[in-house]
């Protein structure tokens, strides 16, 4: 069961950070190199306690379907999106957020899964898709760190 963890320093209040991160709209502008869009559950704006949504994406050639839903939320500190249907065996994204001196923040995100296919997949992590989870959630964190520290952050939060 690989667990990522990434932080990421954003020169922004923990609010904002925390905000962004469950915005859905700002989730579907970082993950356009996968074509990813919601066709079911919350369409727009913020996801709260016991959202959910279902993203349609293509990872490695296939499109693919998965949903999540928020099963812990303790803003602007933390919260848990947790997969209910999807291809993995089962995931738990947990997003920390650290407020730091100077309106800094630290955002911590715990990328806790399990593959399909058990030794296959184990396989599979070790090969390609620790590294492209890795790769996926730092685009996300590189794009939600720009909006943050611009004032582009208002039209999502709005």
């Amino acid at each position: 069961m690989p667990v990522l963890r990434l932080t990421t320093t954003i020169h922004a209040p923990a609010s904002r950070c925390f905000d962004l991160a469950r915005s859905v709209d700002l989730h579907t502008r970082s993950t356009a190199a996968t074509g990813e869009h919601i066709v079911a559950g919350v369409q727009r704006g913020l996801m709260g306690p016991g959202d959910q949504v279902t993203w349609r994406a293509r990872h490695f050639g296939v499109w693919q379907e998965l949903t999540s839903r928020i099963t812990a939320f303790d803003r602007p500190r933390h919260f848990r999106d947790s997969m209910v249907r999807g291809a993995f065996a089962r995931f738990d994204h947990d997003h920390v957020f650290d407020a730091l001196a100077d309106d800094r923040t630290d955002m911590h995100d715990i990328f806790d899964f399990t593959s399909p296919l058990g030794p296959l997949g184990r396989i599979a992590d070790a090969l390609v898709l620790t590294r492209h989870l890795r790769r996926f959630l730092a685009e996300r964190n590189h794009v939600l760190k720009q909006i943050a520290e611009s004032d582009e952050w208002q039209a999502l939060l709005a």
